[in-house]
Parts: structure tokens; C-alpha cells; sequence
């Protein structure tokens, strides 16, 4: 839906909505804690959180608008092999000889996914990059706040900056819509929240090695859906890319299940909220 609507509604305008739909549905968690809902002693990772997170939606939605649907979902598979990276040099935990391997086959998988000796890739791409290195920062905020917020809180903390600052240039720079316009993006705001909230629902009755596996191959429908409605090429080697980072991310989760938990990465639902993020920060609660 952003793909299709980016011509003509501006991406800024499909950041705030995408929030203020995500922000919506926790309305009832909020008057149900409305005098505890902003109690925090993690306000400065709630910020830091807060900027990386805005940042991977907007060059997210930015890149969607740019390059084929499949290259643009490539970057949420990309985030969370950067994770335990990140958590290695940030937080200090230890990756295992094998989740070194996996995370090396996920990103050669992203090498022959984009084909980069075929020819100069489009500088948007970089952008990408940056997105999931910001989307995998988000997720390590998360990790650390885990200990002393509840999932509920991180999110609600999340929509709530999210929504109050993309707010500003839609005010600023205010454009009117068409009907047709408006039930775009509503249909694109209930597609996220349903995408949320089945994911979510997905990993708390089954294991992240059963679920992960589906998470992984969402760039192979991506593919398929670009295919089908703008004519976007899915070459073999975007085919056998997306194979072998799907099997890297299983090794990934697979290994999860071992000491090393902590460090492996997770898939994401998207570059910002991701309900095997809140999955993992409610098991380091329990």
C-alpha cells in the first residue's frame, strides 16, 4: 500500500498516519494505566529509541517509494543480522562461532540478492542500509530496556514520540486528500495493525524457529506482489539470495535456542515496531 500510494500522497504524510494507527490501538492500554503510563526510569533510551526508530521509518518508506518491493523488504531482513553486531559492541554480549556464521551467510545472501558486479547500485540503497542500521539500533534499545520497562510501555512510548513528531511537517506542509486518497491510507493503517498484531499473535503459541522461517521468506510475496502489479523483474539471483538469507535466518533462531539467546537476531515485521522484538523483550521480563 505506501509503494502504491507514495505517487501521489507524500511519504511523510504515510509515516504519520502509519503511527497514528499504531498509536491508536493502544488507546485502551493507556486508560487503562492512565496514571502510570508515562512512569519511567528509562526516558533517555525512550528518546534515543524514539529518533532512530522515526528515522528508519521515514528512509523506509522513502526506499519502498524508489526501488522495487522486493529490494525495499530486502532491508527488514537485512536489521536483524545487524543486531548482535551492534549488541557485541553496545551492550557487551558474547556471539557464538556459529551465529557469526549465520549472520556472514545472511549478509552474503544480501550480496547476491542485490547482484552488485551486474553494475552500479542506486545510490538510494545506502539509504536502506542506514534504515536497518537504525531499525537494528532500535531493537538493541529495546533489549536494554527490557529489564525495567513492559513491552506495553515501550511500544506506547514509541507511538506516542513517533506520532508527535512526524506529526510536524504533515502540519507544516499540510495536503489535501481525495476520498479515494483517505481509503488508501486507512486500508494501508489496517493492514499494519493487522500485520502487528498476527504477528504478534503468531510468536506467543509457537516457537520463533517456526514462525521465523515465514518472516524471512516475506521478500519472496514481496517479490511475487511486485511482479504482479508493477511488472518489477524478480531475477534468480534475487530467487537464490532470498533462499540462502532465509536459511541463515532460521540457523539464526535455530540457535537462539541454545546459551546465546540473547544475542541472535530476530526477524522484524518492519523497520520500527516489531512484535518479535516485544517477544523477545518479554522473555527477558519473565
Amino acid at each position: 500500500m505506501v509503494k502504491h500510494l507514495t505517487p501521489e500522497v507524500p511519504f511523510f504524510h504515510l509515516v504519520f498516519f502509519r503511527n497514528l494507527f499504531a498509536f491508536l490501538i493502544l488507546i485502551p492500554w493507556l486508560i487503562r494505566k492512565r496514571h502510570t503510563a508515562f512512569r519511567t526510569t528509562q526516558l533517555r533510551l525512550h528518546i534515543f529509541r524514539g529518533i532512530a526508530g522515526v528515522g528508519a521509518m521515514y528512509l523506509f518508506f522513502l526506499v519502498i517509494s524508489q526501488v522495487s518491493l522486493a529490494k525495499a523488504t530486502l532491508v527488514l531482513l537485512m536489521a536483524p543480522f545487524l543486531i548482535p553486531v551492534i549488541s557485541y559492541f553496545w551492550l557487551k554480549e558474547r556471539i557464538s562461532a556459529r551465529l557469526w556464521f549465520a549472520i556472514s551467510l545472511g549478509f552474503f545472501g544480501v550480496l547476491i540478492f542485490l547482484n552488485p558486479f551486474s553494475g552500479p547500485l542506486p545510490a538510494v540503497m545506502l539509504l536502506a542500509v542506514l534504515a536497518a542500521a537504525l531499525a537494528a539500533s532500535t531493537k538493541t534499545i529495546i533489549r536494554q530496556m527490557a529489564s525495567t520497562e513492559s513491552p506495553s510501555k515501550i511500544v506506547f512510548y514509541f507511538s506516542f514520540f513517533a506520532t508527535v513528531v512526524t506529526a510536524i511537517p504533515v502540519i507544516v506542509d499540510w495536503q489535501t486528500l481525495s476520498l479515494k486518497l483517505w481509503l488508501g491510507v486507512a486500508t494501508m493503517g489496517l493492514f499494519a495493525v493487522l500485520g502487528q498484531l498476527t504477528m504478534t499473535r503468531a510468536f506467543s503459541i509457537a516457537p520463533p524457529s517456526q514462525v521465523g522461517v515465514f518472516t524471512y521468506s516475506s521478500v519472496l510475496f514481496a517479490g511475487l506482489i511486485g511482479y504482479l502489479i508493477w511488472g518489477e523483474a524478480f531475477t534468480w539471483n534475487m530467487f537464490l539470495g532470498s533462499l540462502i538469507i532465509i536459511a541463515a535466518g532460521y540457523a539464526a533462531i535455530r540457535h537462539s535456542r541454545g546459551p546465546s539467546a540473547a544475542s541472535a537476531p530476530m526477524p522484524t515485521s518492519e523497520p520500527v515496531v516489531s512484535a518479535p522484538a516485544r517477544h523477545d523483550a518479554k522473555n527477558k521480563q519473565s
